[in-house]
């Protein structure tokens, strides 16, 4: 028997009150030391985080650490948790020498890392006050976030796209976290404040601030085309800063077409098809830049267009960028480039000079750096080819400025930028011209040299004549030899006729102004 314990009516003994005490003090005791314990071993972790999102970068700590948490020691290691088998082999694979290094340094101790996956649970029904009492709705809204990013993911009923409810659960985080794998990071710099816009790409702009801020989907999809370094990347990414921002609710994936393709391909050698199919085809919105990447790729075109099918039919938000118009899109099927024309075609037009000049000033307020006005219209002027090569060159000279410690002038540069502006310089030849106008209206380029007089080709080579003549310094006998042999007279009817369409012809004036503008550029 017990010392101090007392029989009970039933035959047995009772421990004594000072007997309970002592059992109850070393229980709180017990608890409150492991309490202390978990508390060290969350400040580690939280000193740990810092360290790496200093050393790999937002992007990357957003995309592949931020997921991690900390399951706590088992032995000689720390055992972290991820909510998928990729994640985890991701890391493995990139980042757990230095987890298992910076750990090593919180606890004085060699040890090892394990990442494990640790799918969403299923949580218990909740009281419905629990939210109006729980601390995350009390906290402010930034409290708020940080509070959700640490909890486990959770899964919620999801509306049907009429707006009933579901009878199965789907797993929001989980689903997120799958989200996150694949899609793009998003360019902080990119967003609807900071795009300058102006007459080439404000239709562009315009549709893709509305399928940001609309409740239905108002066009589905949106086409977005242009040449390189227009802003097309610049728009897909701030509709998703947009939705993130203010509509959170919503999944969105943002990839290349050549990511597709990847994804579609790895899903292929795993037969894993059928998560890769959930995935695309159950989102909000999906955005797929550079969509031409996957011309003459058939197994990707034909997913991609039975996924582009489902979401269309489910009233999700498609939009999609090239470097052509859908029409023009080189290897690709028909029926695609017909369902690609569905909704809005967007033109994002060569930059003009005062939409160059304000770029270059809205850049030259964030920088820091005193930039005098006539540099600016210097470069406006002088590189004309795409917003990106403009902005790369500003960058330039602010850097010179800020490291060698001179003030910016024009003399400075044309001396920092000698090879960009050379570049810019060229000349253009009219074998260039003959090439850009031949795939301009779909012509071959020997049609610029044959005999044949039919219109849709004598109308081409007449542009292109006069192109030759406006753009380069050859003479007129020289322009009509390079179009097989013809006489000067011939050109100099070409460049009359030319001048006579545009000024009657609005469409027409605006092809000719349009591969002016791309030949300069």
């Amino acid at each position: 028997m017990a010392r101090g314990a007392t029989p009970d009516r039933e035959g047995g003994y009772r421990s004594s009150p000072k007997d309970a005490g002592a059992a109850l003090s070393y229980g709180a005791r017990r608890s409150e030391t492991q309490g202390e314990d978990r508390k060290h071993l969350d400040e580690q972790w939280a000193r740990v985080r810092v360290r790496l999102r200093h050393e790999v970068g937002e992007n990357a700590f957003s995309s592949w650490l931020k997921p991690l948490t900390l399951v706590g020691p088992r032995g000689d290691r720390i055992r972290m948790a991820v909510p998928s088998r990729f994640m985890r082999d991701w890391i493995n694979g990139n980042y757990s020498q230095r987890l298992a290094e910076l750990w090593t340094e919180e606890r004085n101790l060699a040890v090892g890392v394990e990442v494990v996956v640790q799918p969403p649970a299923r949580p218990a029904p909740r009281d419905p006050q629990e939210s109006v009492s729980s601390p995350v709705a009390r906290a402010p809204a930034r409290q708020v976030e940080e509070t959700v990013q640490d909890q486990p993911p959770k899964f919620e009923r999801r509306r049907d796209v009429d707006g009933s409810q579901g009878d199965g659960f789907t797993p929001t985080a989980g689903a997120e976290m799958r989200d996150l794998e694949i899609s793009a990071s998003l360019d902080p710099r990119f967003t609807f404040d900071k795009f300058i816009v102006g007459k080439p790409n404000e239709l562009a702009y315009a549709a893709a601030r509305r399928i940001a801020e609309a409740e239905a989907v108002p066009f589905n999809p949106l086409f977005l085309y242009g040449g390189v370094g227009l802003g097309k990347t610049h728009l897909m990414h701030a509709i998703a800063w947009h939705l993130r921002e203010f509509r959170p609710e919503k999944r969105v994936i943002y990839l290349s077409a050549e990511k597709f393709m990847y994804q579609f391909i790895r899903a292929l050698r795993t037969k894993d098809t059928v998560a890769f199919k959930e995935q695309f085809r159950s989102v909000d919105v999906l955005m797929i830049d550079d969509v031409q990447f996957i011309g003459n790729r058939d197994a990707t075109q034909e997913e991609f267009f039975h996924t582009f099918n489902a979401l269309v039919d489910q009233n999700r938000q498609v939009v999609i960028s090239a470097d052509k118009s859908p029409s023009d899109l080189e290897g690709v099927q028909e029926r695609m480039k017909s369902r690609l024309g569905w909704g809005l075609v967007a033109d994002i037009h060569p930059t003009t000079y005062e939409l160059r000049l304000g770029i270059l000033e809205s850049k030259a307020e964030s920088v820091g750096v005193t930039i005098p006005r006539r540099v600016l219209e210097f470069l406006a002027h002088k590189i004309t080819s795409n917003i990106r090569e403009l902005e790369g060159a500003l960058n330039r000279i602010v850097a010179h400025a800020t490291l060698v410690g001179r003030p910016v002038t024009l003399e400075t540069t044309q001396e920092v930028l000698t090879d960009l502006l050379r570049a810019n310089d060229r000349r253009v030849t009219i074998e260039e011209i003959q090439r850009k106008v031949a795939e301009h209206f779909n012509i071959r380029i020997t049609d610029m040299h044959s005999a044949r007089r039919a219109r849709a080709v004598a109308r081409p080579r007449q542009i292109a004549m006069y192109l030759a003549k406006q753009l380069t310094s050859r003479s007129l006998p020289e322009i009509g030899r390079k179009f097989g042999g013809r006489d000067h007279t011939t050109v100099m009817h070409a460049v009359k006729k030319v001048d006579e369409l545009k000024a009657t012809d609005h469409r027409f004036a605006e092809d000719v102004e349009l591969l002016r503008r791309m030949l300069e550029g």
